[in-house]
């Protein structure tokens, strides 16, 4: 039995190369440098070479969490903007000496953090196959500083940025970070070399010019640049597309507590707010504001009496107010993946599901043995559920579930069933289809003294789909259970509990791509001369 190991929910996320102190509290934020501190010298962090895939991304993000009925994927909403914190200029500077001072943060670290949680609310939202090609404008100061580090993490993100770095620092943190996108081959433009019509050559535009202690009028050539943001959103579209503008921490150009004073300031798509909104932010009217970074000590969370919303998993920001309201017709991906021919598939399909699970396995998805189960009765009507792999070998899929359930009263009289694999970041699902025998005692005994001991109790409690008074009724019968095993003595597997084998008599592959034209192998059994072996067709997406 190639059996499957249990996965951790905690996912490790490498990118930070930096060793960052651990103020890492659900009541969270990020440093914004106020320019009255001296920046240290410092040394860059290394970066990766090479650009991670656009799955990777859900790693910071999403994949802490986004509701797909596993909990961590989507990121956290809160609702109710008023309900939270704002900044004013005075406040924000004096967290920023906090951070610096006895905190003992350095520049380099927090602009990481800063840099990574733009990175990661962009990804959120506008995904790089649709999106990919973006210009980071930025100033010469700490806030274009974390518009170089958010350039770079895009980079590994799958986007294809462009630096716009008119007025550099001559500092070894910036040029350090200069050279590491160099390294990668981004590409630095002047401001002579950018289109007169940004909408053309770019599909996001970062602002990264001016930070909150910026005051008075914008002098050349950012306030030729900033015109040219306002201009995209000042005139009628007649474009399919229109470039979307995100601004780091606040609009560049917006006085930071009293917003777009005169009304002719740019109108970012998004915000992205650091250490706590400032309150120019109650004037956001774009669609997309979202808050980043995390690590604000409660001590300071006290002091500011900062009311911040809780980060969701290992989520690098999230979201403030309602999303805007989509429409689900319009919903779609237009997927990019390598070619999947036949001449490249295992002749087995078990073999090839293990490839495929093992790719999913190293591309760090959550739960790569999730599965829809769906079954039918004899009255014909099919249910589906999710429920967890647990072996597969060359005599089928296994999985473990109560026998007095309804799938499995449904298994009783129909013993035929699928599994649906989806591994979203891979573009890649798998359809099985067979006949399903319950495994032996035996098996089903050793898989389920090898399960946490809190599990073995829960599966005594649950009566599994019968109707129960409440939740305390069923928490109530499991405290009893885990005082009468508090002995460590071994627990019963219940006779209600077992294993089914879903023997596998048709397999599909699909990988998608481009413009719906998706890759579908199907694998169907034939007996040639006495011998089982498997055709491997190709079915019209």
């Amino acid at each position: 039995m190639w059996s499957l190991i249990r996965k951790s929910r905690t996912m490790t996320c490498s990118l930070l190369t930096l060793s960052l102190p651990l103020f890492y509290n659900s009541i969270s934020t990020i440093y914004r440098p106020a320019r009255s501190l001296r920046n240290p010298l410092v040394t860059t962090s290394s970066v990766f070479l090479a650009p991670i895939s656009s799955s990777a991304i859900r790693a910071f993000c999403s994949k802490s969490s986004e509701a797909r009925g596993m909990a961590d994927r989507a990121v956290l909403s809160i609702h109710n903007p008023d309900s939270i914190s704002y900044l004013n200029q005075r406040e924000a500077a004096e967290i920023d000496e906090i951070l610096m001072g006895p905190l003992g943060f350095s520049v380099d670290q927090l602009m990481e953090l800063a840099g990574l949680s733009v990175a990661t609310s962009i990804a959120e939202v506008y995904k790089p196959g649709e999106y990919g090609r973006v210009l980071t404008i930025c100033g010469p100061g700490n806030n274009g500083g974390d518009g170089l580090v958010a350039a770079r993490h895009l980079y590994q993100f799958g986007y294809k940025p462009s630096i716009c770095y008119p007025k550099r620092t001559n500092k070894p943190l910036y040029n350090g970070l200069v050279t590491q996108l160099e390294s990668l081959s981004v590409p630095f433009l002047s401001v002579e070399d950018l289109p007169s019509d940004l909408s053309k050559d770019f599909d996001i535009l970062v602002d990264a010019i001016f930070g909150f202690s910026f005051h008075g009028a914008p002098r050349p050539p950012f306030d030729d640049l900033l015109q040219r943001l306002v201009c995209l959103h000042g005139s009628d579209q007649t474009r399919q597309k229109a470039p979307v503008i995100v601004s780091v921490d606040i609009p560049s150009g917006w006085h930071v507590e009293e917003g777009d004073v005169g009304g002719e300031g740019i109108k970012p798509d998004m915000l992205v707010s650091l250490t706590a909104p400032k309150l120019c932010a109650k004037k956001f009217s774009g669609p997309h504001h979202f808050l980043g970074g995390r690590f604000v000590p409660p001590f300071i969370a006290d002091k500011y009496k900062l009311r911040l919303p809780p980060y969701s998993g290992t989520a690098m920001c999230v979201r403030i107010g309602k999303p805007p309201q989509v429409d689900i017709s319009a919903l779609r991906e237009n997927y990019i993946s390598p070619e999947f021919l036949e001449e490249q598939v295992e002749a087995d399909p078990i073999d090839q599901f293990r490839k495929w699970f093992d790719d999913a396995v190293a591309a760090g998805l959550r739960e790569p043995n999730a599965m829809a189960l769906s079954t039918a009765g004899m009255d014909g009507k099919p249910s589906s559920r999710i429920v967890l792999l647990k072996g597969v070998d060359k005599d089928g899929f296994v999985w473990y579930t109560n026998y007095e359930s309804r799938k499995a009263h449904e298994l009783t009289e129909n013993p035929r069933a699928s599994l649906l694999f989806y591994w979203d970041g891979l573009n890649r699902q798998v359809r099985v289809e067979g006949s399903v025998q319950k495994v032996s005692d035996e098996e089903s005994d050793h898989y389920f003294h090898s399960r946490p001991r809190g599990s073995q109790i829960g599966a005594i409690v649950s009566k599994q789909s019968a109707v129960v008074p409440g939740r305390d009724y069923l928490y109530q019968q499991y405290k009893e259970l885990v005082e009468k095993y508090s002995d460590g003595s071994l627990i019963p597997k219940p006779k209600h509990w077992g294993g089914y084998r879903l023997k596998p008599e048709y397999f599909e592959f699909w990988l998608g791509q481009q413009s719906r034209l998706h890759d579908r192998l199907r694998y169907s059994p034939q007996d040639v001369d006495g011998k089982k072996v498997w055709r491997i067709e190709r079915l019209a997406p």
